[in-house]
């Protein structure tokens, strides 16, 4: 039990100070709002006034920033995957190469899809 304790001792200061970060902003924090601090923000476009007697007419969000979101997420995964398989290469031997050869892999194959499917492409 007491291998736990300074785990449990971390964990408290952490829900601490979220809890009293939460309290001071709501405290301190801006009280006036306005229309525009309110509104939802989508990738950089001016959202559509609503009619007074129906609903905005749709609007296409463009998916290259969604598409530039899972690239992110895709070579960030595989980073945090790589640093610790480099750290410890020499102890985990020929298993740890086959099993980081394949990850390897399929980030390549998830590379070349995004590839030739244009979203490397800035124009």
């Amino acid at each position: 039990m007491n291998v736990y304790v300074p785990i449990l001792v971390l964990g408290a200061i952490a829900t601490g100070f979220a809890i009293f970060s939460v309290m001071v902003a709501s405290i301190v924090g801006p009280k006036r709002y306005n229309r525009a601090k309110l509104e939802a923000y989508e990738c950089g476009i001016d959202p559509i006034q609503q009619p007074a007697g129906g609903q905005a007419p749709g609007q296409r969000i463009p998916v290259k920033y969604y598409l530039t979101a899972m690239l992110f997420i895709i070579f960030d995964i595989e980073i945090v995957f790589l640093y610790p398989w480099a750290v410890h290469f020499d102890a985990l031997g020929i298993f740890g190469l086959g099993a980081m050869a394949l990850f390897i892999f399929n980030v390549a194959v998830a590379y070349v899809y995004e590839w030739r499917r244009g979203g490397l492409s800035w124009d």
